[in-house]
């Protein structure tokens, strides 16, 4: 605490007040995360329900079962607590990363330590795995939450084999907000990461009604125009050069 107090006293008054906004906002979004997942953990009665995950992890991927994962090294970014790998057992491991992950194994110890997957804590800047270490990375409705997203498309293609794959969902032009940042669209989203990749399958639509935003997908109903609030999904591939 000395330490601390020494800092304070010694840094000037106008970086302090250019650094607290940017530390309100760090921790009013991992406040406002856990509090959502709290909410959630009550509403499952103490055993988060993960079963979802399977069917609509699968129709991102395009794949009809899990055997497509088989004998690889499988992430999700920005997994949260609930077991989103737990359907993925053909894999040789499964990897949870989320800059939460050390405070989910705290609070919800015996759901995490049941799912059969390494909880991993990444920083807003690293993910700490070696380079080309996954060979499937998945993320739901994750990368938005991040304060820097180049830097963090950046560490998924580190982290990504060459020929690895990349299947992703993104919610589209949502307003920036202290939990999600982010504000995406098309072209962001091309410039950061997709640009990089071999696209293997692209589908964007409008959002399903609530409780089930991605029934168009399900249903092969898509429609989407351009500036509206919407979802993509993606698979592609990164390149081997």
């Amino acid at each position: 605490m000395l330490i601390i107090s020494n800092l304070k006293a010694i840094i000037p008054g106008p970086i302090k007040q250019i650094l607290r906004p940017i530390k309100n906002r760090f921790i009013k979004k991992n406040v406002a995360a856990l509090s959502f997942w709290r909410s959630r953990f009550k509403i499952d009665k103490g055993k988060f329900s993960n079963s979802h995950y399977k069917r609509l992890m699968l129709a991102m991927a395009e794949e009809p079962n899990n055997n497509f994962l088989q004998g690889k090294i499988v992430a999700d970014f920005g997994c949260g607590p609930r077991g989103s790998l737990v359907w993925a057992s053909s894999a040789l491991l499964r990897i949870g990363i989320d800059v939460l992950a050390d405070r989910y194994a705290e609070e919800f110890t015996d759901n995490i330590t049941s799912h059969g997957m390494i909880y991993l804590k990444s920083t807003e800047n690293v993910i700490p795995l070696p380079t080309d270490f996954v060979d499937i990375m998945f993320t739901l409705n994750a990368i938005d939450h991040v304060d820097n997203f180049s830097v963090m498309c950046n560490e998924i293609m580190r982290v990504l084999k060459p020929g690895g794959q990349f299947i992703g969902s993104f919610n589209l032009e949502e307003p920036a907000s202290s939990s999600e940042p982010q504000q995406l669209n098309e072209e962001i989203i091309k410039e950061n990461l997709l640009n990089n990749m071999e696209i293997q399958s692209y589908k964007i639509t409008n959002q399903g009604p609530n409780g089930n935003l991605y029934a168009p997908f399900f249903d092969g109903n898509l429609s989407y125009k351009q500036g509206q609030e919407g979802i993509l999904w993606v698979r592609a591939k990164k390149k081997t050069t």
